[in-house]
C-alpha cells in the first residue's frame, strides 16, 4: 500500500479510502489510485485488512449445498454468489452430499476462515457445532432443510404441502395405483415429501396396498431399478410421483426401458433439464432456488447489519407446471 501511494502522489489513508470505496475522495484522485493499482498489480489482504476493520469483517460467506451437481443445488449457489458480489462479498461454497460429517468439516472449514456469515444445508437432525457458532456470534441462514434448532433463520419449501398438491394431482386423474419413489427418509425433506403423499392417498380413501413406496433411493441409477421392478410386477401403478429431481431422471429411464412413458403418470418434485422438450413433456412441483438463495442472503446481511429480531422462517412457495405426463388419465 505504502507503494501503491507513492506512485500516486497520495498518503496512505486515501489509497485505503479509495480502495474501500469510502466517499469524499476526488475522482482524479481515485483515478490515480487505481491506475498505481494497476500497474503495480496490487491485490488487497481481506485477512489483513479483517484485522484492521473494527468490525473485524473478512466479506466473505460460507455456502453448504446439497451437492453441486444437482442443478437445484448449482441455482442456490447461483442466486447467493449474484447477491453476495453485489455487496462486494465473496462466497466459498462446497458439497454436503448428505454426510453429517462432512458437514461438521465444512462448518469448522468456514470458521478457520472467518467468513462472516453462513448459509447450510444440513444433513442431520442434529447439528453438533451449534454451540461454535453461537459463541462466535456468527449469522447463520439454513436453506432447503430445517435444522433442529430452531434458533436460527430458516429458507426452505413446503415440501409437504407440494407432495400433496402433486399427489392430488395424479388423484385428480383418476389414478388410484401410485407409487412413491423417494430419497432417504433420514433426509427432512424425503421425509415431509412421503409425508405429503401419504396425506393425500389417505384423504383420498385409496388402500395403502394400491400405492406402494419405495425409499432409501440415493441416485438416479437406484431409482431406475427401483421402477423397472415395479412397472414389471403383476399390478404395476398407473402413475409415479418422484419426489427428487434425480430420481425422476431414473424414472423417465425406467418408463422409456418398459415402452409406459405414454400410459403411465408421472410428476416429479423439482424440475429437470430439458423436462419441457421429451414426448411427454415432465410435469413438475417446481421450487424456486433462486428466490430461496436471494432470501438466504437478504437475511445474512440483515442479520450483519444488526438485525437481532427473533428468528425468521421463510417459505418460499412452489408451483406445480403441468406439461403432459402427469395429465396422463388413468385407463378405465
Amino acid at each position: 500500500m505504502k507503494q501503491v501511494a507513492a506512485l500516486a502522489g497520495v498518503g496512505i489513508k486515501t489509497v485505503s479510502r479509495v480502495i474501500n470505496d469510502e466517499p469524499n475522495v476526488a475522482a482524479s484522485t481515485a483515478e490515480r489510485v487505481w491506475a498505481a493499482v494497476r500497474a503495480l498489480d496490487y491485490h488487497v489482504d481481506l485477512q489483513a485488512g479483517s484485522l484492521r476493520r473494527s468490525d473485524g469483517r473478512t466479506r466473505t460467506l460460507g455456502l453448504l449445498v446439497g451437492s453441486v451437481d444437482n442443478p437445484f443445488s448449482g441455482a442456490i449457489q447461483r442466486a447467493v454468489e449474484d447477491a453476495a458480489t453485489a455487496r462486494g462479498v465473496a462466497v466459498f461454497a462446497t458439497s454436503l452430499d448428505d454426510d453429517p460429517d462432512r458437514e461438521e468439516r465444512a462448518v469448522a472449514a468456514f470458521l478457520q476462515r472467518r467468513v462472516d456469515g453462513l448459509i447450510l444445508t444440513s444433513a442431520g437432525r442434529r447439528q453438533n457445532y451449534v454451540t461454535h457458532l453461537q459463541d462466535r456470534g456468527i449469522p447463520v441462514v439454513y436453506i432447503d432443510r430445517e435444522p433442529g434448532d430452531p434458533s436460527f433463520d430458516t429458507v426452505v419449501s413446503d415440501n409437504r404441502t407440494a407432495a400433496r398438491q402433486a399427489t392430488e394431482h395424479l388423484i385428480n386423474h383418476g389414478h388410484q395405483r401410485i407409487a412413491l419413489l423417494a430419497d432417504r427418509r433420514v433426509i427432512r425433506t424425503a421425509a415431509e415429501r412421503e409425508q405429503g403423499f401419504v396425506e393425500a392417498v389417505r384423504n383420498a380413501g385409496i388402500p395403502a396396498a394400491l400405492t406402494p413406496v419405495v425409499t432409501e433411493l440415493a441416485d438416479t441409477e437406484a431409482a431406475h431399478r427401483a421402477l423397472h421392478v415395479l412397472l414389471r410386477s403383476d399390478h404395476p401403478p398407473t402413475a409415479v410421483f418422484s419426489a427428487q429431481n434425480l430420481i425422476t431422471i431414473g424414472a423417465l429411464h425406467a418408463l422409456r426401458d418398459t415402452g409406459r412413458q405414454y400410459s403411465t403418470a408421472l410428476i416429479g418434485f423439482d424440475d429437470v433439464p430439458l423436462a419441457d422438450l421429451l414426448e411427454p413433456a415432465v410435469t413438475v412441483i417446481a421450487q424456486d432456488p433462486h428466490g430461496i438463495g436471494r432470501t438466504a442472503v437478504e437475511r445474512i446481511f440483515a442479520r450483519l447489519e444488526g438485525d437481532t429480531t427473533a428468528p425468521r422462517h421463510h417459505v418460499i412457495a412452489t408451483t406445480l407446471i403441468a406439461r403432459g405426463s402427469g395429465e396422463i388419465r388413468a385407463p378405465q
